[in-house]
């Protein structure tokens, strides 16, 4: 707290209201390339097969990149729908003025949560006959029909109807008359691994078993009910996984999840992370850095010390194995990485300076790091490196 005399006027009537306007890129902060997700959508969409539609995946905030940005882009590619993980999140999207259809992939089991649903015109993933009936009964209420995607477990075991009671079930489930069965899906849990197509592979038994349920419950595929099965890695695998719609996260966001790249596919990834040096500091050889002190100078040694730390998602074990972007050039991180701050080594460096910017995610002309370099150092996927910015970061949008 500053030590003000009582008796002391101050005049900040002649200063701007500086808190409103503090920069977003006054430390560290996320950009969004709007016209990288619509040009990653539509080179996606045109391997699909024919009329086979694309849902926008934009659950955890639009991985990270902001979910109102990328719905925006997405659509404008050819998304016909999109997908979020939570009530919430569908919610903010309907508040945001996104009318395209939504469905919510995650289980909502509450008569209010699905009434809420109902509500703001959000489709609920549905796993049980329980769901069904409540959801019938809103419909009745309100005199309208509930819009919904049923779920079938094939292999993932996690959301979804058993394979047998959904069988068993299914006609019944159809006769109720204040619901609109708009979707049946499944979700596969191996795409991404490298035996996906062998024909003994989990992949595979999920797509037969998916196919088997179709023919047993004596699916008119008349009927516009959409099928849909495939994730990234599906859609990207084989046609056959297609069906009617596909369910694309990862690939729209300018990474394939497949370990042997489509060279007829030039994914443009879509978020940059840059930060601003807040400090420099020059230290003696022999000196350790960070906490711990793993990290000790060999030489005398140029820190740029940068506003960004584990609280905003980058990984902490990430430790002296990344670099940083500045005017094409690398540098590395040492030391520990901190709660809100990191070192970087940028002795050599006379155009390095307070305030100057560096890229830790994202490319400058022949240098590029992405999501996935950070993945594979800190043993992870990129899914998770993508998702775990945090809010403190500002997305700012650059197109």
């Amino acid at each position: 707290m500053q030590n003000r005399q009582t008796n002391q006027v101050f005049k900040f009537d002649k200063f701007p209201n500086f808190e409103k306007d503090i920069d977003f890129k006054q430390r560290a902060w996320i950009e969004v390339k709007g016209k990288a997700i619509e040009t990653n959508v539509r080179q996606l969409r045109s391997k699909l097969s024919k009329n086979c539609q694309f849902m926008a995946v934009v659950k955890a905030d639009g991985y990270g990149h902001d979910a109102k940005v990328v719905s925006d882009y997405a659509v404008k590619g050819g998304a016909s729908h999109l997908g979020v993980a939570t009530l919430k999140e569908g919610i903010r999207l309907r508040s945001s003025g996104i009318k395209t259809p939504i469905l919510i992939l995650g289980n909502l089991y509450t008569k209010r949560d699905l009434i809420i649903s109902f509500k703001n015109d959000l489709m609920p993933t549905i796993s049980s006959i329980r769901e069904c009936l409540i959801c019938n009964n809103i419909g009745k209420q309100f005199g309208l029909r509930f819009s919904l995607h049923l779920k079938v477990d094939t292999g993932m075991s996690r959301l979804g109807f058993e394979f047998n009671k959904l069988v068993q079930q299914f006609e019944k489930i159809k006769s109720f008359e204040n619901i609109n069965i708009e979707g049946i899906y499944s979700h596969l849990s191996s795409a991404d691994e490298n035996d996906a197509l062998d024909h003994k592979s989990s992949t595979q038994i999920q797509m037969r078993k998916f196919q088997q349920l179709l023919k047993q419950i004596n699916f008119d595929r008349t009927h516009n009910i959409k099928i849909h099965l495939a994730n990234s890695a599906g859609m990207l695998l084989n046609k056959d996984f297609h069906f009617d719609m596909v369910r694309v996260g990862l690939s729209m966001y300018g990474y394939s999840p497949l370990a042997k790249i489509n060279k007829n596919l030039s994914l443009i990834p879509a978020l940059f992370l840059k930060v601003k040096v807040s400090f420099i500091r020059i230290i003696d050889q022999g000196v350790g850095v960070s906490y711990g002190g793993k990290f000790v100078s060999d030489r005398k040694t140029k820190l740029a010390v940068l506003s960004i730390g584990y609280a905003d998602g980058v990984p902490r074990n990430l430790s002296g194995k990344i670099k940083v972007i500045h005017n094409n050039k690398l540098y590395p991180q040492v030391g520990s990485i901190t709660m809100d701050q990191m070192m970087v080594d940028v002795t050599g460096s006379n155009e390095i300076k307070i305030g100057s910017t560096m890229i830790l995610l994202g490319s400058d002309r022949d240098q590029t790091i992405s999501a996935l370099d950070w993945a594979r150092g800190s043993e992870t996927i990129p899914w998770e490196i993508l998702c775990s910015f945090k809010n403190r970061l500002p997305r700012v949008q650059v197109d």
